[in-house]
């Protein structure tokens, strides 16, 4: 009996009759369901919390025991903390029920990451998780990422709440997604929650492998899974300030030097504090005081995010950021953009290279056709940014090798390789 099919068995976890579609060889679609019956209790109750290397040694040892796939879930502090961390990890394996780890108490999971090495993990959303789980040491050398395989399928919500509820029938409560999971002791209905993200997800995966089978697609997700598992850790993000919501209306060097002394000593205070960098000081007021260019703190308290609630001291420190960076000397100042190692923002191509514009209109329009055919989003068939540096820079001689080979070396799989190139052919032959 799947997991599904146990958790529909039990009465005491549902409020309404029904139970889970029978499989009956039809497709999934993901729709919402006006039967679906709410989840509102793991099977063996709520697993205890994990903090201690004793307890965490026995679970270790209960899941390299289990069989089959094993559901993989983390929290964080988004909005909250510094950083994004974990502060709970969840699994699920067949054979060795459901644990909750906190990762504050127990900060190094290689052991357990090592102890799954091999095993297929199932996760929803893994590039948001992946980067957390690496900093505790678990990292997969397989995956099934299930919202990856919805998109794929053509699911039009891919959301975790929205899989569970259109292909198994059941109502995950979603109410605290976005909670301070750096609380402690964390409240039972948290720890609640986050054992039912887990609860049905190796059944969520073995229904979209089946639906991503029919459809002629499961190699292509499996090459996107591969390529999910095996790629390196994210490089450092350059020049992070220039991300500071409403950039777009600072245009002189100087306000440019302002957002950046801000920005930067805002994360210096968020780090050590360890809170969310928002928390400290709002990318609102950082642009305006970028643009006012206050000459001192009286006029820095009058602007929007600096108002009398906020302390003398802190004051005088974000004035003096503004101070220094008055004080720079023009060839320090920073440029007015980042520099730009692809092509040129599509806008400008009919005045830059008409013959190129040209081409990109063409094979955005094939692709979009191509991915209505797959029931797919255009993103998943192939990334946006490589279209364009094919056809800003497109194969002195354009055929499908060479297109296929230009795919490639910007990163496609060959599934992708092997569907969008005859679309690029034409339309840089056009």
């Amino acid at each position: 009996m799947t997991d599904a099919q146990d958790t529909a068995a039990d009465s005491s976890l549902r409020t309404t009759g029904g139970a889970p579609p029978d499989d009956g060889g039809s497709s999934v679609t993901g729709a919402p369901n006006p039967e679906a019956v709410p989840l509102l209790e793991p099977r063996e109750g709520i697993p205890p919390v994990i903090a201690d290397e004793t307890a965490l040694a026995e679970m270790i040892a209960a899941f390299a025991a289990g069989s089959g796939p094993v559901a993989v879930d983390a929290e964080r502090a988004s909005g909250y903390r510094y950083g994004q961390r974990a502060y709970l990890v969840q699994l699920r394996r067949e054979g060795a029920g459901s644990a909750l780890i906190d990762p504050v108490a127990c900060p190094d999971l290689s052991g357990l990451g090592e102890a799954l090495s091999g095993v297929e993990w199932v996760l929803h959303a893994a590039t948001q998780d992946l980067p957390c789980l690496r900093e505790i040491g678990m990292v997969p050398t397989s995956l099934f990422d299930t919202e990856l395989a919805g998109r794929l399928a053509g699911f039009p919500r891919v959301g975790l709440g929205a899989m569970v509820e259109g292909v198994l029938g059941f109502v995950l409560e979603k109410g605290h997604s976005a909670v301070d999971w750096s609380t402690r002791p964390l409240p039972e209905p948290w720890l609640r929650y986050a054992a039912l993200d887990v609860e049905l997800l190796v059944d969520l995966r073995d229904a979209l492998e089946k639906e991503l089978d029919r459809q002629g697609k499961l190699e292509w997700a499996r090459q996107e899974f591969a390529a999910i598992a095996a790629a390196p850790p994210a490089e450092p993000r350059k020049d992070p300030w220039r991300r500071t919501s409403g950039m777009h209306k600072v245009r002189r060097r100087r306000q440019l030097a302002v957002v950046r002394e801000l920005w930067q000593t805002r994360d210096r205070i968020a780090q050590r504090r360890d809170v969310s960098p928002g928390k400290v000081l709002s990318d609102a007021a950082i642009v305006e005081a970028a643009l006012s260019l206050p000459a001192n703190v009286q006029v820095l308290t009058g602007l929007n995010g600096f108002g009398p609630r906020m302390g003398r001291r802190q004051l005088e420190q974000w004035q003096a950021a503004v101070d220094r960076a008055k004080a720079l000397p023009e060839a320090q100042l920073p440029a007015p953009g980042q520099p730009v190692t692809g092509p040129p923002p599509p806008r400008a191509w009919a005045d830059k290279d008409p013959a190129a514009a040209a081409r990109l209109s063409a094979a955005r329009a094939g692709v979009s056709a191509l991915a209505e055919r797959l029931n797919m989003p255009q993103e998943n068939l192939i990334t946006p940014d490589t279209v364009r540096r094919v056809c800003w820079e497109p194969p002195k001689v354009v055929d499908a090798g060479s297109v296929g080979d230009a795919l490639a070396g910007h990163g496609a799989r060959p599934w992708q390789v092997e569907l969008v190139a005859p679309v690029l052919v034409s339309a840089l032959s056009a």
